[in-house]
């Protein structure tokens, strides 16, 4: 009978979350959030359907009860964060909230198969993180004074990097992590948010060369202190972020293919310095002849996808933990084994339902300041996901980025969830901009129907 089950739920799994991902591309089909309300109720539907599909094959492979009841609690608080941004925050864009609430419950069922101990650890940041970003947006969209900030989180970004380079632990090979009062935490991973902020300040309302070259200037320390550590996942991303949030301030293609053309040469020059670069490039290119030291972990990761078929071989069912930090690195190479490669795929549209969403958004909020902000928080995100399912599917070499939302690690999960808890704040921005621009036309059209009455009174008494 637990066979049974087992093979059913497979197809179950994937077939709920076909539904979920088409959910997530029919509301672009409308612009206003009330349309698409029914949108979002069916999302919702297929979202908790899919969560106890793979509790329902957990248990019945693994006959272990305790899943179960960690599992339920889970679609309990996740229900609980559904509903109380549904009331508390109306103006916001419930596609953002069901899309992270779909990634961590993935990675939750994930993690509960990977290593049940850092499922826990991991649910309880993660609830914790909610509990902070249910605060955030209403901060965001109150604190207009965010804008004037610009040295400050410059000159923030640049000390919490630097701490970490001269204190920090040393983790594979980098220095990523500091440990404060127990608490082991990646600053970069904050660094990101503050990085963001700077950069929208400084650039949305003077686009002047000189200014856009103290911006460089300023963005430059950031990623040599982080190369400097050998933090070069960090790096690009701060690079690449920083490249198209110039782009869209300005507009300007020669600022785009001169940051290209930077990134090409320090690519090269990395190359050249670091031991471990060549020995992640060297395992790109053809990990079969490093199979038993460099190449291990996309080997095993190759042989995971390719095992695991179209429809996955069911949770449990696989042997992902064969890979080296499968739960942080190589967690996409464990739902393509184990769910399989329809709803690895089905996942990655999820995550770039939710980049076009934002990216939208963008377009349509007024402010340049938050327009870049949601750029910059859009291009992290999506930047993140494309690094760490490259580097698992060998489309790119490895660089030891966390899928967000998915991956085990508190300081990325946490710094997600802040992340998607601003652009709710500026939803409700735009959302009021769009209030506002209508107010403005009803009084206009007030005006020339008084000056309409005027004329016509004036014509008549003549």
């Amino acid at each position: 009978m637990e066979l049974y089950v087992t093979e059913l739920s497979k197809y179950v799994i994937v077939i709920l979350m076909l539904f979920y991902t088409a959910q997530s591309f029919l509301v672009f089909r409308y612009r206003s959030e009330s349309k698409r309300s029914g949108i979002y109720t069916r999302q919702t539907v297929f979202l908790f359907l899919t969560q106890i599909a793979c509790l329902v094959q957990i248990v019945a492979t693994t006959g272990n009860i305790t899943y179960l009841l960690f599992g339920a609690f889970q679609i309990i608080i996740i229900f609980a964060i559904i509903i109380m941004y549904y009331f508390i925050y109306p103006e916001g864009n419930r596609l953002i909230i069901n899309n992270l609430c779909m990634l961590l419950m993935i990675g939750m069922v994930m993690l509960t198969r990977l290593n049940y101990d850092k499922a826990v650890k991991q649910f309880i940041i993660a609830l914790a993180s909610i509990v902070i970003g249910l605060f955030v947006p209403e901060l965001v969209y109150r604190f207009v004074f965010l804008r004037k900030f610009k040295y400050i989180y410059a000159l923030a970004g640049i000390t919490m990097l630097g701490v970490v380079l001269v204190l920090g632990s040393v983790t594979n090979g980098s220095k990523i992590s500091y440990t404060f009062m127990g608490i082991t935490f990646q600053p970069s991973e904050f660094v990101k948010i503050i990085f963001i902020f700077f950069l929208a300040a400084a650039i949305y309302d003077n686009q002047s060369f000189s200014n856009l070259l103290m911006v460089a200037v300023l963005s430059a320390v950031h990623v040599m202190i982080l190369v400097l550590s050998k933090d070069l996942g960090s790096a690009l991303i701060f690079f690449i972020v920083f490249t198209f949030m110039i782009f869209i301030a300005t507009r300007n293609i020669g600022y785009f293919l001169g940051c290209v053309g930077i990134g090409a040469a320090a690519s090269i020059v990395a190359y050249n310095l670091f031991s471990h670069v060549q020995a992640r490039v060297t395992a790109w290119l053809d990990p079969w002849t490093e199979i038993d030291s460099s190449g291990y972990q996309i080997t095993q990761s190759l042989f995971g996808i390719s095992s695991g078929g179209w429809f996955g071989l069911g949770l449990f069912g696989g042997t992902p933990t064969t890979i080296p930090f499968v739960e942080a690195d190589f967690i996409f190479s464990a739902i393509a084994e184990e769910l399989g490669i329809i709803f690895a795929v089905l996942m990655t549209l999820v995550c770039l339902s939710t980049f076009f969403m934002m990216m939208m958004e963008a377009f349509h909020v007024r402010d340049g300041f938050y327009r870049l902000l949601a750029v910059g928080i859009a291009v992290t995100y999506i930047f993140q996901v494309f690094l760490t399912i490259g580097g698992g599917t060998k489309f790119i070499p490895l660089t030891g980025v966390t899928l967000p939302l998915v991956s085990y690690g508190g300081s990325s999960v946490l710094t997600t969830i802040m992340m998607f808890s601003i652009f709710e704040g500026i939803c409700m921005i735009r959302q009021d901009e769009h209030y506002q621009a209508i107010e403005k036309r009803r009084a206009r059209k007030s005006r020339q129907s008084r000056g309409d009455e005027e004329v016509y009174a004036t014509r008549n008494t003549r």
